[in-house]
């Protein structure tokens, strides 16, 4: 089974990706799904959906739950039963869970693509980018900057919330690993830890809620 990568993020936090490589069947063996998320995949017309949600079932083995563990609020965001945090995503043919005790947490995996370059206004004050004239180098840094604002969405799951006008990322250098965020947001401001890191032509991009949020300074 094609474990891709674990990610120490901290003592009690762990990033968990997965290359999809297996059959639908070879997925399926050693897996329980509970009746709806039976139901869910059922539903799935494409095999690669399918066996992406399969894989994400083995992530969350390694890291100690089944699929009976998790279940979703109203808003989609994911939980577990124990109370620890979870996040996941899918990309293509790789998939990721992030899984803390102590944070809220997000996660985001992209493939690197020219689209990006023409959704960058919607997401991001395109002009900030000006001085790269790299074609591949904005590419990867608008991925980065995409991936981090979906990681936070994820974690905030507050309709209305806009990557726009309410997510700022903090500049940082392609060379870096890491950088800051803060969401203000309906009157509140909240910080987050961001990291990312490449492969494959691929970008994980993955977030930290800091414990304390600051009302009323937005």
């Amino acid at each position: 089974m094609p474990l891709y990568k674990i990610v120490t993020v901290n003592s009690s936090t762990k990033v968990y990706i997965w290359k999809v490589e297996e059959t639908e069947g070879e997925l399926y063996e050693g897996i329980a799904l509970t009746p709806h998320c039976q139901t869910r995949m059922s539903a799935m017309k494409s095999e690669m959906h399918r066996r992406a949600f399969l894989s994400i079932r083995h992530l969350m083995a390694k890291a100690g739950y089944v699929d009976s563990d998790l279940f979703y609020d109203q808003a989609g965001k994911p939980h577990l039963k124990d109370g620890h945090r979870i996040s996941i995503t899918h990309s293509h043919n790789f998939t990721g869970i992030i899984v803390s005790e102590t944070h809220e947490v997000g996660i985001d995996v992209e493939m690197q693509r020219e689209k990006i370059l023409r959704i960058a206004y919607k997401f991001t004050p395109i002009e900030e980018y000006r001085t790269i004239a790299n074609t591949d180098a904005l590419i990867r840094k608008l991925t980065i900057v995409w991936g981090a604002k979906e990681s936070l969405y994820k974690i905030y799951a507050e309709a209305g919330l806009s990557f726009l006008h309410h997510i700022n990322v903090k500049d940082f250098r392609l060379d870096d690993t890491s950088t800051t965020a803060e969401i203000l947001y309906q009157g509140d401001s909240s910080f987050y830890d961001i990291a990312f890191f490449e492969f494959e032509g691929f970008t994980c991009v993955y977030a930290l809620q800091h414990s304390m949020a600051i009302k009323g300074k937005a």
